[in-house]
This record gives structure tokens, sequence and C-alpha cells, in this order.
């Protein structure tokens, strides 16, 4: 017998699913005979040719895409990504989506093949004579019945005269009859070999690691400056050595450098082939847990810590996740969270798990309230598969508000979470973030700064990374954004801030081994932080 509670999960999944079709639905009406054949043309490497050809409403089509999961209420860009291409970028806001975004996300999340995308764009400078022309270019290969610019490209590739490496016979109508669109054929051919310079790896995880690499090299062999700042913020690095004051001057990560570094973990997570999405439609969303020191016996306070706090339960609240908040951790105080969300029973039924961490840190470790420097590999390595069964195959995201190293960049106004500041700072040590993560896949590390590095935090307005995280989430989870979207601009709203005199910076790193994509389902209400 299905419970109350469970109707009611039911309830609201139909609901759902209806407003999206609602919204396809909308679309729909915008669309003309063109545009579906238009669509047809561009859904012809993912959808069976002869469903196609009987499709005759893009409702067929999008019902084909659904079917097929290619389309989904958690995942539209697909259709977003249709929408662009045929030119109806009005549509987009039944997706929200915005040209712009839609433009900036191609390069790395296009279904469209680079082949379709530029066979379509060559049939929309074939007009009724040049077709006319080309077709008497060739006879009998066509048949006798009226066709459009699409229709015949669609007739060259199914007789196999052309293809993805076989131009031949396309260029020379060309040459011939549109001599303007062999540049737009020229251009494909320098994309294409450009994919194939760098190709798609098959296994993500191989490719995330190869990444990492790469950034941790660039962090070797960066350039860093320093200057002095008065802005009411505090670092959340701590020495265990003695001395509380402020000092000036210390290198600091180039954060371009460093949010080049981000985007290339997250364009080798993404291949050329559409990732598949993680299941968010269980009984339940999750567990939040948030752990907040703001109090030590050994180090300062972390003033600002409880806006973090409250900022994180009121968003992942929001989403769905049923969140807690510890204060003030002692290192046996959280191991006795650890086990107890270890072994909950309400992770079956559970899309995912979330563990955020305020406190002071240094180098791939926290310090518990009673300063215990805990490494976040012991933190994470509680919930594997092994040793959280009920967590095995769904993602793990872990959010560390911490510092990661010794390079701070104070001034007098600015309290310093290091204990002993007036040591110079040496420079950046390697560290490779594949030691903090359990060689497993599902797991996301989310760190404020990069290795080596301080994290700032405002005594008042709390601190940047979380800040933006929270803020980011509002704003982009209803986009439909996946989480590495997400963080990609957390890093480069984080790397934009500064202090007063725009000196003092800060970089966030992710490291991962998703195999999906993240992708939030959209609250039925609105966010206010």
């Amino acid at each position: 017998m299905t419970t109350q509670g469970q109707g009611l999960d039911t309830s609201l999944e139909e609901n759902c699913s209806m407003d999206f079709r609602r919204k396809l639905l909308k679309i729909n009406e915008y669309l003309g005979a063109k545009d579906v054949e238009a669509l047809k043309f561009l859904c012809r490497d993912l959808l069976s040719h002869k469903k196609l050809e009987k499709s005759g409403s893009a409702l067929e089509i999008f019902e084909q895409l659904l079917a097929e999961e290619h389309l989904s209420e958690e995942d539209p860009f697909f259709l977003a990504e249709l929408l662009y291409i045929i030119r109806q970028k009005s549509l987009l806001r039944h997706l929200q989506y915005f040209k712009e975004q839609v433009q900036n996300l191609l390069p790395v999340r296009r279904r469209v093949s680079l082949f379709r995308n530029l066979l379509y764009e060559l049939s929309e400078d074939i007009d009724s004579e040049r077709l006319r022309s080309m077709i008497f270019l060739l006879p009998n290969v066509f048949p006798k019945t009226e066709m459009t610019s699409l229709s015949f490209l669609a007739h060259l590739e199914k007789q196999d005269l052309i293809g993805e490496d076989n131009l031949t016979t396309l260029e020379d109508l060309c040459k011939i009859v549109a001599p303007n669109l062999l540049k737009k054929i020229e251009k494909y051919k320098t994309e294409k070999i450009s994919q194939v310079v760098t190709p798609p790896v098959e296994k993500e995880t191989e490719a995330l690691h190869q990444e990492e690499e790469k950034l941790l090299s660039l962090l070797g062999n960066m350039q860093v400056h320093g200057t002095s700042q008065k802005e009411p913020w505090q670092n959340e690095h701590e020495r265990r050595s003695n001395g509380d004051r402020a000092t000036n001057g210390a290198p600091i990560p180039s954060s371009m450098e460093m949010l080049r570094a981000s985007a290339d973990i997250r364009n080798a997570a993404t291949s050329t082939k559409e990732a598949a999405v993680y299941r968010m439609n269980r009984k339940h969303r999750g567990h939040c847990v948030i752990v907040n020191n703001h109090t030590f016996t050994s180090m300062k306070a972390r003033p600002g810590t409880h806006k973090d706090a409250e900022s994180l339960k009121c968003v992942f609240q929001w989403l769905g996740f049923a969140v807690r908040i510890y204060d003030d951790v002692t290192k046996g105080g959280l191991e006795e969270a650890l086990q107890e969300y270890k072994s909950h029973s309400g992770h079956a039924d559970g899309d995912c798990f979330v563990c955020c961490i305020l406190t002071h840190g240094k180098f791939g470790a926290v310090y518990s309230a009673d300063g215990a420097l805990i490494p976040i590999r012991d933190i994470m390595s509680h919930f594997t598969a092994q040793q959280c069964p009920g967590l095995a195959h769904k993602p793990k995201l872990f959010f560390i508000q911490a510092c990661q190293g010794d390079e701070i960049q104070p001034s007098v106004t600015i309290e310093a979470d290091a204990l002993n500041p007036e040591k110079v700072p040496s420079a950046p040590r390697e560290v490779n973030l594949r030691e903090s993560i359990p060689v497993e896949a599902d797991f996301l590390l989310g760190l404020a700064t990069v290795p080596g590095y301080v994290s700032f935090r405002h005594l008042e307005k709390g601190s940047w990374y979380i800040q933006s995280l929270c803020n980011h989430l509002k704003d982009l989870v209803p986009r439909h954004e996946d989480i590495l979207s997400i963080l990609t601009a957390v890093n480069n709203d984080v790397s934009r801030q500064a202090g007063k005199d725009g000196t003092k910076k800060q970089m966030p790193q992710p490291a991962f081994t998703l195999r999906k994509k993240l992708i939030f389902p959209v609250p039925q209400e609105a966010l206010s932080l």
C-alpha cells in the first residue's frame, strides 16, 4: 500500500514532468514545418531515421528525444542547442537559457556533430536556383520528387557520396555553383583536424588525472605577486605556533592562469560525446552535513563563519537536502558524526550526499575545534562504496572552506589566521589533489583555494568561496547548469574578487572523479539569500 509520503513524491514528480511537457508544448507552437525539417536533420545522428521520417511535428521529435534520454527536465541543453542552431533563440527562455549562455557552453556540451552542423549551415545558403543546378550536375542520383536543400544533403549522405571525411563531391558542386561556400567547408576541416589532434579520452578519470597534473605543473611555474591590503578580511590558514598579528606582503597565485587551468579540468571531464546524467529523482535528495568551526582551543576564532553555515543551510535545504549543522566539532565529535552518516539508512533512498567543512586548514587537511589536523582523504574515505554501500554509484560532494598552505598576503588591518605570520612564507609546494580523493568514482572535492595558499573570509559577510558557491547555486541551478559548470563560474567570480586596493586574490580548485553530469532538479520555489 502506498504511503501518504510516497504518494506526495509521485504527485510532485508527475507535476514536475507535466510542467516540462507544457514548456515543450509551448515551444512546439512557435515551430513551423521548416523548423521541424531542420530538427529532424540535426537529430539524424542520434535518432532512428525511420522514426524521424514519420515525425510530422516537433512534439513527435521531442517525444523521441525524451524516450532515448537525449532530453530531460534535468538537462534540456540538447534542445537549447537545437533551437540555437535553427535560429529560434527567442524560445530559449522557455528552457531558462539565453543565447550567450548556450554559445559559451557549445564548445564543451555540443551534441550536434561538426559535420552535421556544417551541412545545416550549407543548406541555409543553397537557395532553389543553386539546388536545381546541383541536382542537374548529378544525374541519376536523386529521386524524381521535389527536394529541399536539407533533403538534398541527406540524400547525398544516404548514398555515401558525402561523409565526415568525404567532402570531395560537395566541394566539386560548390566550386561550380556556390564558390563562397568553400570557406565554410575549409573551416570545418580545420576544426575537425583540431579535434583529431586532441581526441577525447575513453576514461574520464584518466583524463582528470592528466589535467590535474597539468594544473599542478602550472602551479609550480606561475608568477606571483603581493602588496599591502586594507579590508576586514581574515585568511583561513592556521599555524600551530605563537603570535596572531597581521603582516604585510606575500606571493599570491595568478588568478587568470588558475582560471584557465580550472577550465582545462572541466573540459577534460566533458568529452565531445555528451556525458550521462546522475539520477536525481529518488524518494529523497539526500543529506547535507555542515561542520562549522568558529571557536578553537588553541587557535584564533573564525568570525563570519556562521554566515557561511546559514547560507549553505538555506541553499541546500532549497535544493531538497536534509541539512544538519555541527558547531565547533572536536576530532572525536567529527569521527562520531562521520560514523553516523556513513551508516545512515536514508542513503538508500537518496540521490546524493553533501559535506561542507568550514574551519582552519593546511596542505590537504583540516583542523578540528580541539586542534587536531585531520586529512581530507580520511574524511572522504568514510563514504566509499565499500564503507558506505548506500551511496555507491551516487555523487558525493565535499566543499572545504579552509586554507591549504602557508602563502598569505594580509595587511595591518586584516586578521590573519596564521599564528606566526612574521615567518617568511616559502615557495608553494606541489601537492597532488588526487591524494585527497578516494581512488574510486563519484566524488567531488571543492577547495576554497589551491594547494599552498590561504583563503579569505569577511568578518561579517562570510567567505569569498562559500558565498560565491551559494549565490551561483541559487542562480544557475534554475538554468539547468551542471555542478562543474557552476564551480567554473565560482572560480571566475572568486578570481575577480580582491581587497579594496585590488591586490588580494584567491582561486578555488575543484577535483573530482564524477562519471556523469550532476544537475540538480530546479526547486519549485524561488530562493532569497
